[in-house]
């Protein structure tokens, strides 16, 4: 009874998870590229769900409403960076910070009176027939969260390792100036770091809705918890993000489980006090920058 109830707090852990460590990737991505920490994130990954809700809704076949919900808040990360980050280039970090709040909450509202405030769900992808492990259930839309998070990982270590543009996100990454001296476009980098950034979001967002529901205000705490994810896993390190979103959710369901629900919310906060107290790199000590 104990290992079932510990297994079932555990799928759900690393199911939500998963979705937070796509929220920090995109944190990741965006740091890298730019020095900026982008809190509109949590508005990408609400994007990805309302959106697809909408456009199955509408009648599109699930393959073609999942692209556009995908490709959609993509347009959109460019959007905020030609529009919002673009003409401020070169200013403080804080002043970076507010902005994309301010983005954040355009999106929001933006989306509150288009598609209004009321919560939807989806499908899931495969039916709703538990799968019975060791006296525990798992959804197959985990399983769902779970491959695919682990496909877009494997692609982007394929981008980032075996292709040009990946090769140049890196250059920039690690010297802006050296970058634009060997010839590679800073400005193209953070356009794509902004687009992918925000397709991830929407990716998660797609895969948690059928699970948790979605609605307009949902991207508020996942964005959130992503840059938890990302922080404690040490920004700016994509594997760090990957075991920082993986460790919040499991943190997170098991103390709602054995604890209280009510410090769901909480265990992600206390964690990233005490992962910044004893280790204010993160766990996988990102390198430390000065931003010039």
């Amino acid at each position: 009874m104990m290992l079932a109830q510990f297994l079932q707090f555990l799928f759900s852990g690393v199911t939500v998870g998963a979705t937070y460590a796509l929220a920090a990737l995109g944190f990741t991505l965006i740091y890298n590229a730019s020095q900026v920490i982008n809190f509109a994130q949590g508005e990408f990954i609400m994007l990805g769900g309302m959106l697809a809700v909408f456009f199955t809704q509408a009648g599109l076949p699930l393959p073609v409403a999942l692209l556009l919900a995908v490709l959609i808040p993509a347009v959109v990360g460019v959007l905020v960076e030609k529009l919002a980050i673009e003409p401020v280039k070169g200013a403080e970090t804080v002043t970076l910070i507010i902005i994309t709040i301010g983005a954040s909450l355009v999106i929001r509202g933006l989306v509150q009176v288009w598609l209004g405030k009321a919560t939807h769900s989806l499908p899931a992808f495969s039916g709703e027939t538990p799968i019975e492990v060791l006296g525990a259930t798992l959804m197959p839309q985990s399983l769902w969260v779970l491959g695919v998070t682990g496909l877009v990982v494997a692609a982007l270590w394929y981008f980032f390792n075996r292709t040009l543009g990946g090769k140049a996100m890196l250059a920039t990454a690690c010297n802006g100036l050296a970058a634009q001296l060997v010839g590679i476009n800073t400005s193209r980098v953070l356009f794509v770091s902004f687009a992918l950034s925000a397709a991830l979001g929407a990716v998660g967002g797609i895969l948690v809705t059928p699970i948790t529901l979605t609605s307009y205000d949902v991207g508020i705490m996942l964005g959130l918890k992503g840059f938890v994810a990302a922080v404690v896993g040490g920004l700016g390190n994509g594997l760090g993000a990957l075991v920082g979103g993986l460790l919040v959710g499991v943190l997170e369901a098991m103390g709602a489980g054995y604890v209280s629900s009510a410090y769901k919310d909480a265990m992600p906060f206390g964690l990233i006090l005490f992962i910044l107290f004893f280790m204010p790199r993160g766990l996988f000590g990102a390198r430390s920058t000065d931003r010039v």
